[in-house]
């Protein structure tokens, strides 16, 4: 074992165990139960575990906001979460390995049409709280208002709401499976997922994660595993 590699493992995870936080509320990232987790995250864990020698714990959750508090409160070493401005005063990022876009669901007969017509005066927008596009509306929004809740198809449909925001992948499965429902193909942010840890670890050790996700990127190994997941290839982000 080199001395980098040693230092890392000393850094990223002093107790012998690399725990790593994932989140299941997100089905492109993560599927399966928290006994038997699947899904791109859970692959990136276990080779990025083999590579430093270390057995994986993995830890469950159903929502963003809960992984991230695991890895802030120093219950996990590591998590998958989008890059945002909201989440790097403690999470130091590698660069995406996966690009999601976000895109609202409206009622069949809205008059919205656009992203952009989202953003008026008496729109509220259903989001799961503390997700990246919960961050992201906070942030961005100028008229409308965010109506948060544990699934924000889920508040949309239960409050009679405008607009409701999520993950393409699942809000494109809702809407064909709920006529009265229709989506906004036009996306309203792009959510780049990426690996993250605390921002006290070593600069060496971030520089070593963020190295190894492009080498994951570069030989394949991120397009494999969105298609053993039943993802499309084609949400790989590219190298940097």
């Amino acid at each position: 074992m080199g001395n980098l590699t040693a230092a890392v493992i000393e850094d990223l995870a002093p107790e012998g165990v690399l725990r790593a936080s994932v989140n299941l509320g997100n089905p492109v990232l993560a599927q399966g139960t928290p006994e038997e987790p699947a899904g791109i995250t859970v692959d990136i864990a276990r080779e990025l575990a083999a590579r430093l020698g270390l057995p994986l714990e993995v830890l469950c959750f159903d929502a963003a906001r809960k992984s991230f508090a695991a890895m802030a409160e120093g219950r996990a070493d590591l998590c998958f979460l989008a890059v945002d401005p909201a989440r790097e005063a403690e999470v130091a990022f590698t660069a995406p390995y996966v690009l999601i876009e976000g895109v609202y669901a409206v009622p069949a007969e809205s008059a919205l049409t656009t992203a952009a017509e989202v953003d008026a005066d008496g729109v509220r927008i259903g989001v799961k709280e503390g997700s990246a596009y919960d961050l992201y509306l906070s942030r961005a929004l100028e008229h409308a208002t965010v109506v948060r809740g544990a699934e924000g198809v889920d508040v949309f449909r239960e409050q009679g709401l405008e607009a409701g925001a999520g993950i393409r992948q699942p809000m494109t499965a809702y809407a064909a499976a709920h006529p009265e429902v229709r989506l906004l193909d036009q996306a309203f942010m792009q959510i780049r997922q990426a690996v993250g840890t605390t921002v006290d670890r070593r600069p060496e050790t971030v520089a070593w994660l963020r190295a190894f996700v492009e080498e994951l990127k570069a030989s394949g190994f991120v397009a494999d595993a969105l298609r053993r997941s039943g993802q499309s290839e084609s949400l790989c982000a590219p190298a940097e």
